[in-house]
């Protein structure tokens, strides 16, 4: 089994990088893998820690249209060139929380994605350098509210909803290039989306080359890499689980919204960088 590279809240607060072990026990690193974290000492119980987002980027870049069939499926044609899009750090959340449906929304989709994970400061580079900064591989959902996309033009608010981009639950280092991606709707076997990653019309270095020209990719910034056919509907109570053959699975339950109060408190443990061993 690859090696899972994850990201947790201990008991007492402090958050860390670590190697996930066959048993569920977590050794800690010193610094986040990509910044070459070494193993420490602490080992972490099974039962001991909160599992979080792999990583805490500086920003998250997402590729519009990057399966022909996805394309074809909104109505419109293959992009000449990758279509750009951010979703904001405050959108991450780890695998088994809680999808937010917001009261603005009459539609929220699930698109499930390949997420690449930057490794080392990414500007202006060609294709081949830019395979060499991606670190690892995750899963992601990019969660859409598609009435608000088609309302609004364009898609920020869409796409930036609190809540809207799951990610996790770990990284690995390697991945299958026809690796399977399929989406799971509740308890049903049969996917709601199925196609291999090798469909994409523009691949992770070709992407991840392209972004560099527009804008600087920093360590654990996270790229989405567009999603296949298949995108549909989530509805409050729902659970929408994405599996990637080689990574694993990423599952998270559609709840309403939250108080103002406890949107708050969720979105305090965001960006606690500084807190990590």
């Amino acid at each position: 089994m690859a090696q899972r590279y994850v990201r947790v809240r201990a008991a007492d607060g402090h958050i860390y990088y670590g190697l996930l072990q066959l048993g569920r026990e977590v050794l800690v690193l010193d610094a986040p893998p990509w910044l070459s974290g070494q193993p420490t000492d602490l080992e972490l119980a099974a039962d001991s820690y909160q599992i979080l987002a792999p990583c805490a980027p500086s920003k998250i870049v997402a590729v519009g249209k990057n399966y022909a069939n996805h394309a074809a499926e909104m109505g419109t044609p293959v992009p000449q060139e990758p279509l750009l899009f951010l979703k904001p750090p405050s959108t991450v959340i780890p695998a088994d929380s809680e999808i937010q449906y917001p009261p603005q929304a009459q539609r929220v989709d699930y698109e499930g994605e390949l997420a690449l994970v930057i490794g080392d400061r990414c500007f202006n580079c060609s294709p081949e350098q830019a395979q060499g900064k991606i670190w690892g591989y995750t899963i992601a959902n990019d969660v859409t509210a598609r009435d608000l996309q088609k309302r609004d033009g364009q898609w920020t608010r869409a796409k930036g909803f609190d809540t809207f981009c799951p990610l996790g639950p770990w990284i690995v280092r390697e991945i299958g290039p026809g690796a399977m991606l399929q989406t799971f709707l509740n308890d049903e076997n049969t996917p709601v989306q199925s196609a291999p990653i090798d469909q994409m019309v523009f691949p992770p270095d070709i992407l991840v080359s392209y972004i560099s020209q527009v804008m600087t990719l920093f360590p654990g910034d996270v790229v989405l890499t567009g999603t296949p056919e298949g995108v549909g509907p989530m509805t409050i109570g729902d659970r929408v689980r994405v599996e990637i053959e080689g990574i694993g699975y990423l599952d998270n339950s559609v709840v309403a919204r939250e108080e103002e109060e406890g949107r708050i408190q969720r979105a305090e443990g965001i960006g606690q960088e500084g807190e990590e061993g």
